[in-house]
């Protein structure tokens, strides 16, 4: 079968470098090459200046491969898989999944989470998001469309495009699921590492479950998009085996410069996270502010991680219209929901960027005008 249209991609497409202004970057603010660099120790350093052009290891450069695993518990270099975040979950899922599979995937999510899964031919069952007072996933919904023959559940937490988290006993409870049907977890870590509050991060995937996968990277909370770095991770030697095949007909190897860079930038985690954090936090004092001032038309949950919310929408107010406007008026880039092909009458913000309270003053002074 054929791939339909990333509907969130060529939406980007027609905007993202056009527009003057975003609001729905789902980034981090991106380091730039020196910033990268200064924090390179004379190790790190030499590996830099004497780097040659040359093919890499299909694997991951061995440090780098450390590295990541250093990132997870009971976890060795094995495990692990370097490749460009997009290519793991098509490498997964073209090895995983075949014609007639039964899959579940949470709704809303990046589109190639379940489109690829489709084109495989398998029955997708969507585990729906439902907005009140915010966002949720209600683990009964799941445990209602899982059953013995549910060959994989795919998840993302923190969840882009909502922002939605789960508690630690949903999380044990999905995996729960997940074993009592010898079903293979698939979860996209790509936020993990931005919770506000410790105690709000989840164990991986990988590390308390057999038959999971997990995907992790450095481009949303290592504001580094533009590495291209990502990485599998799955205790399953079986299934490590299938993406390392496969992967001789994607990319092959990953860009020499991206690995040492990417190097530099795990060995100093706690800096980068903790600069990411910082500027979530600010912005966010003013995106409360912002929600209380047009609590009567925009209903905003709060999230507890990750660079990401979305807003729903009075009725009188439609996310497509407004999107659409904001673009001819401003110059203002919003991702409206249609994108996520919801019927919820919402819009993803974006909140992770350093000129994000000036483009929220942008579409204050928006509606200020026109309501």
């Amino acid at each position: 079968m054929e791939l339909r249209p990333f509907e969130l991609e060529r939406y980007f497409s027609r905007y993202e470098f056009s527009v003057s202004h975003l609001l729905s970057s789902s980034d981090c603010e991106p380091l730039s090459l020196d910033e990268i660099l200064s924090l390179a120790d004379s190790n790190e350093k030499s590996l830099w200046d004497n780097l040659k052009l040359s093919y890499t290891e299909s694997g991951g450069h061995p440090l780098l491969v450390e590295a990541i695993a250093n990132l997870y518990s009971n976890s060795n270099t094995s495990d692990i898989l370097e490749i460009i975040p997009e290519e793991g979950i098509y490498i997964a899922m073209r090895t995983l999944i075949k014609k007639g599979d039964h899959v579940v995937v949470m709704h809303p999510c990046y589109q190639s989470l379940e489109e690829i899964a489709v084109s495989q031919g398998a029955e997708v069952k969507r585990w729906h998001a439902s907005y009140d007072d915010k966002w949720r996933f209600d683990i009964e919904d799941l445990r209602n469309l899982c059953n013995s023959s549910t060959e994989m559940v795919i998840i993302n937490t923190p969840h882009n495009p909502t922002g939605a988290h789960f508690s630690h006993a949903e999380f044990m409870e999905i995996v729960n699921i997940c074993r009592a049907n010898n079903s293979i977890l698939f979860c996209d870590e790509m936020y993990r590492f931005l919770e506000y509050h410790s105690d709000a991060r989840l164990p991986s995937a990988c590390e308390i479950y057999e038959n999971s996968v997990c995907l992790g990277g450095l481009s949303k909370s290592f504001a580094l998009p533009g590495l291209r770095c990502g990485w599998l991770i799955t205790k399953n030697k079986d299934f490590m085996q299938r993406f390392r095949t496969y992967k001789d007909y994607t990319t092959i190897c990953a860009a020499a410069p991206a690995e040492i860079l990417s190097i530099i930038a795990l060995k100093n985690r706690d800096k980068i996270i903790n600069r990411n954090l910082n500027i979530i936090y600010h912005n966010l004092a003013h995106l409360d502010n912002f929600a209380r001032k047009y609590k009567s038309i925009i209903n905003y949950s709060r999230p507890v991680a990750g660079s990401i919310c979305m807003p729903v929408l009075d009725s009188s107010l439609d996310s497509a219209e407004l999107a659409e406007n904001l673009i001819e008026e401003k110059s203002l880039m919003v991702l409206p929901s249609k994108v996520f092909n919801i019927e919820i009458n919402a819009f993803r913000l974006g909140f992770g960027r350093s000129d994000f309270i000036d483009n929220l003053n942008i579409l204050d002074k928006y509606l200020e005008k026109h309501l």
